[in-house]
């Protein structure tokens, strides 16, 4: 069974588009999420603001498209991420 992953799109005027995911991002679901990064040319934001888990399939989906990626994170997701190393191949936002 799948966990629940929701994800929708917008643009600001003139600026990239912008994936907002709620949920959380496991193996069951990480292909959903590479899908919509996929769908979208260009550069990309993903905001995960509303994430409350990620495990290493979410990132292996982020650290494939990194190059095009700006992520924003909540403070819950800050320190898996910098210890994956993701700031370092991305743009990377911390908590606002």
């Amino acid at each position: 069974m799948a966990t629940p992953l929701t994800i929708t799109t917008s643009r600001h005027q003139n600026g990239p588009m912008t994936l907002k995911v709620t949920g959380e991002i496991d193996m069951s679901n990480a292909a959903v999420l590479a899908t919509a990064i996929e769908q979208q040319p260009g550069p990309l934001i993903v905001e995960l603001t509303e994430v409350g888990y990620v495990d290493s399939a979410g990132l292996s989906v982020l650290f494939a498209h990194a190059d095009r990626l700006e992520v924003v994170l909540p403070a819950l997701l800050a320190p898996v991420v910098a210890i994956a190393g993701l700031g370092a191949v991305a743009l990377v936002h911390g908590p606002q």
